[in-house]
């Protein structure tokens, strides 16, 4: 089941160029907003794959990673803030509120940093579901464990994929002696010099705003949508209706991080759209 009771937004903004939203992602033109909205959800189960660690790329320059928002947040009450880089060329702001739900499961996260002489910002939003431990751990791995891919600067695309993909065993490997059965969607936006490239997994959404026109930058991986259903199907699962399409009549979703014992059907392999010359 998915709950609207709870909304998360981070707004960014690169001058003269466009503004920058997210759960929606949402990018405009005069000003490219990318807007990031969350919907919270539940799930339950999942099983779980072992892949390689990556390895870590020794001989790229980078610098500090720098985490924008405050280390920890209240109990999920709405907190709001915002951030401009050294330059003035970037701003971006964000808040986030609990709503209905006894405790908060959703978390967001905006680092930057510069790689190579290249500058790097990153914002994503994590919409957890059946417990926090899943969006929670994204916050503090995922984007570190993207800067570490020896690939990240020269293919970002494939480094993304991988790096994903990888956290996901890594949460699923943390979480194994443990008897939750934590998951998250993720949706990210990584500006990398004037390529912006947003990552998606689940049903979180990004949106650019284009001289007033909204365009998706992602699509929502549900259980009916024609090719997952394939799919999950060919993996030996099946999608049932239970109030909505459900992976084996449990998850609102077809990809998701964690859920350990659907993990076989229900992958976190993003799909990544690439906007060039975005600044």
């Amino acid at each position: 089941m998915l709950c609207n009771s709870y909304i998360r937004t981070v707004i960014v903004r690169v001058v003269n160029i466009g503004s920058f939203t997210r759960t929606r992602l949402e990018l405009s033109n005069i000003n490219k907003s990318l807007h990031a909205g969350l919907r919270v959800g539940y799930t339950w189960n999942r099983e779980f794959r072992k892949s390689s660690k990556m390895m870590v790329d020794s001989a790229a320059k980078r610098g500090p990673i720098v985490d924008v928002l405050p280390e920890k947040e209240d109990d999920g009450g709405y907190v709001s803030g915002g951030w401009k880089s050294e330059d003035g060329k970037l701003r971006c702001g964000y808040s986030s509120f609990r709503g209905k739900r006894a405790t908060m499961e959703d978390f967001y996260d905006i680092k930057t940093s510069n790689v190579d002489g290249q500058a790097v910002c990153m914002f994503g939003v994590f919409d957890g579901h059946g417990g926090s431990r899943a969006a929670e751990y994204l916050k503090e791995h995922l984007f570190e464990n993207l800067l570490k891919h020896p690939q990240f600067m020269t293919d970002t695309k494939l480094a993304i994929s991988e790096t994903y993909q990888q956290t996901d065993v890594d949460f699923l490997e943390s979480e194994r002696d443990t008897y939750r059965d934590d998951g998250s969607t993720a949706s990210t936006a990584i500006l990398v010099g004037n390529h912006l490239y947003v990552a998606n997994v689940g049903d979180s959404r990004t949106v650019i705003s284009k001289a007033g026109k909204a365009i998706p930058l992602s699509e929502d991986h549900k259980p009916n949508r024609c090719d997952e259903r394939k799919r999950i199907e060919n993996a030996g699962g099946v999608v049932m209706w239970a109030g909505t399409w459900r992976v084996g009549g449990v998850l609102a979703m077809s990809r998701a991080f964690g859920n350990r014992m659907l993990k076989q059907f229900v992958v976190a392999e993003p799909e990544i759209q690439v906007i060039v010359k975005f600044r």
